[in-house]
């Protein structure tokens, strides 16, 4: 490969962050996180790539919850879980998947959640240059803990790193 073949394709994979955090919403404006973020994100991207089919999480330890968060706010989808990684702030192993289930009740990947426990005198993590909510409860975690979403598989005219999601139905 020539030198030149190199400096292009460096330059591409630079520019295309910020072509993304340039793309403009359709809702009110929402102050965009750091555009180095979707460079930050690129492990989730590839470590959940295969969960957008949902049988691929199931196998993967990410157990299924029936619960469906809905809120004036919005919605977070389906939660699945994965034990082991409760705790983990690496951007590879989020513990949570959020999946929208549509009205044949097939099951669309919108958003990934890393989950810490929250414990007296804790403070909330950030990870991504994100604090992470104020501590809650999430279906399939025993305890309060503080959450960090992204939605990474659905555009959210909230914001990328937004507790809910308006768009998010649960059929």
């Amino acid at each position: 490969m020539s030198l030149r073949s190199r400096t292009a394709g460096a330059a591409l994979a630079l520019a295309v962050p910020f072509a993304l955090a340039a793309v403009p919403a359709d809702a009110a404006p929402v102050p965009d996180p750091d555009p180095f973020v979707w460079t930050d994100l690129t492990p989730t991207y590839t470590a959940t790539a295969d969960y957008q089919y949902e049988p691929f999480a199931v196998t993967d330890g990410y157990a299924r919850t029936d619960t469906c968060d809905r809120t004036a706010q919005g919605g977070a989808g389906h939660h699945y879980v994965k034990a082991a990684g409760v705790g983990s702030l690496d951007p590879a192993e989020p513990a949570g998947l959020l999946y929208e289930t549509d009205a044949d009740g097939n099951r669309a990947l919108v958003a990934v959640e890393w989950i810490v426990r929250a414990g007296s005198g804790t403070t909330a993590p950030t990870l991504f240059g994100q604090q992470f909510q104020p501590p809650t409860t999430v279906p399939g975690v025993t305890g309060p803990v503080y959450t960090l979403r992204a939605w990474i598989w659905k555009d959210n005219p909230s914001g990328l790193f937004a507790p809910w999601n308006p768009t998010v139905t649960c059929a």
